[in-house]
This record gives C-alpha cells, structure tokens and sequence, in this order.
C-alpha cells in the first residue's frame, strides 16, 4: 500500500477534527474532535513507522510505540475532560462552552450592578446620584 492513502486519510480525519474544535459549542463535542484529531496523528506514526521499517534494516517500530503512548493519553485526557464537564453540567445545567466564563466564582448574571461583560460597575462617588439601570 502507498504511504499517500493512510496520509491523505489522517489529513481528512485532522480537518474534520479541527473543524469541529472550532465549531462545535458542546464541551463532550470538542472532545471528541481532539479525539479524532489525535487518532489522525496516530494514523500517520503508524504508517510512516511501516514505510520506514521497509527501508531500514533494524526494525524498532519507534512510531507504533509512540502510537500507544498518545493513545494511552488521549483516554486519560478524555476521563479528566468528561469529569469536568459532568461537574459543569451539574452546577450549571449546560455544557456549552460559551457559557463557561459565567462560571466564575461572584459572577451573577442578574446582578444590576455590573456590566455585560460581567464586571462590577464603579461604586458612585459621595454626593453623586446613582443612575437608574433600565
């Protein structure tokens, strides 16, 4: 088999990973882009450990051990990760990754006195009115 189907396998595999990292908004969504993303990396350690064993004398398969190293990995990455978006769902009811900075700790989205950006607003000065929020 030529080297190019296994590469041009692992490339579609990273740019389906990668879109979906970018476009995805769900927490266990962007995980398993990564997932995909680091299976398209293993794929090409195996197959340039295989093309490379033909063409060296000693056989080492130095790319399929680095392989089992990424993947073992990868599942611990993806158990911390589940982890902590289980924790987040169930403080916040949600796993969407644009809602996490609302997550911080003091930060009430009902508060009147801070801004959009979830920042407090400026005590008034002594003698000032304070503005009515509408």
């Amino acid at each position: 088999m030529h080297l190019a189907y296994p590469a041009v396998l692992a490339a579609l595999l990273f740019c389906t990973g990668l879109y979906g990292v970018l476009a995805r908004r769900n927490a266990i969504l962007v995980l398993m882009s990564v997932e995909l993303m680091l299976n398209a990396v293993n794929l090409n350690l195996v197959a340039f450990d295989a093309w490379l064993s033909r063409a060296a004398e000693d056989t080492l398969h130095s790319g399929q051990a680095l392989a089992l190293f990424t993947v073992a990995v990868a599942a611990a990455e993806i158990g911390i990760g589940l982890a902590i978006v289980l924790a987040v769902y169930r403080n916040r009811g949600t796993s969407d990754i644009d809602r996490l900075r609302d997550t911080a700790e003091g930060h009430d989205p009902d508060d009147p006195d801070s801004d959009a950006t979830g920042r407090a607003l400026p005590a008034p000065a002594a003698g000032e009115k304070a503005e009515a929020t509408a």
